[in-house]
């Protein structure tokens, strides 16, 4: 029997500056799976004070938070959980009668990742961007043992704060450097944008490293994880970033974590 939407409905959503359907699919699964009376949805917004006001007033129960709002969110949510308050970055959001305590997720997705392909550690690497997107992974990079790398960013001042803060060194550029771990941590490769089409990293750079990891989760494969591939790098892919975040994000909506059978059955029916 199909689950039949009512005015005791549960409602968590999502923001970012161009949704996807990937989240929505992911969480919707599980609800149906789980028969909870929960509705997910995806949302952006060029008044972002207002929404969260909505998601208060409202009683939205969750709301994901992804670019450029990780950062300029903390100021509207009232309590800021450790994983938040160490990066200044948050990514979810949970709504308990009102009161809006701000997580992130993203973290624990980067560590695992990186666990779980064993990325050696030894490998000096270069992080491209500064947001707080950015910060997520140079914190999980920092904690997993990675000490000798370089937080690439055009923007000298957030640059220089981010490598400051966990050992790091800032470059604007790499230029003839040629890192073995490659991050982008950037709207650069995500659909609809204007640097779709462009990878983060030159051809040169990524033929001579020996791992990709693309933070940008839409598409799946974007110019970069594509020429990655073809060159047969090891390739960890913002699609699996978002899966794993996806579930503890999951967790703190409802109480409830899925086993990894159905984690893993969410997260493919959310890629097709």
């Amino acid at each position: 029997m199909t689950r039949q939407l009512n005015k005791d409905t549960t409602v968590c959503m999502s923001l970012a500056s161009r949704p996807g359907n990937f989240g929505t699919r992911f969480h919707n699964f599980l609800y149906d799976a789980l028969d909870l009376n929960y509705l997910y949805k995806a949302f952006t917004t060029t008044d972002l004070p207002a929404a969260i006001g909505g998601v208060r007033a409202l009683g939205i129960r969750g709301c994901a938070i992804s670019m450029p709002f990780k950062e300029a969110v903390i100021a509207l949510v009232d309590e800021l959980d450790p994983s938040a308050k160490a990066i200044d970055s948050v990514n979810t959001i949970v709504n308990t009668d009102g009161y809006l305590k701000a997580y992130n997720t993203d973290y624990i997705a980067i560590a695992s990742l990186l666990k779980q392909h064993q990325v050696d550690r030894g490998l000096t690497f270069a992080l491209r961007g500064s947001g707080g997107m950015a910060k997520a992974v140079a914190a999980a990079l920092k904690d997993a043992g990675f000490n000798h790398g370089y937080i690439v960013a055009r923007n000298e001042q957030s640059g220089r704060e981010l490598a400051a803060l966990y050992g790091f060194e800032w470059r604007e550029d790499l230029g003839d450097l040629q890192p073995g771990l490659l991050i982008n941590a950037t709207p650069t490769g995500m659909s609809g944008g204007a640097e779709s089409e462009l990878m983060s990293f030159t051809p040169r750079q990524v033929d001579a490293a020996e791992v990709i990891f693309e933070v940008v989760a839409l598409p799946e494969i974007t110019p970069l994880v594509r020429y990655a591939r073809e060159k047969d790098k090891t390739v960890i892919t913002g699609a699996a970033v978002f899966a794993i975040q996806a579930v503890e994000q999951f967790a703190l909506y409802t109480g409830i974590r899925p086993d990894d059978a159905l984690f893993r059955e969410a997260a493919a029916w959310s890629r097709q």
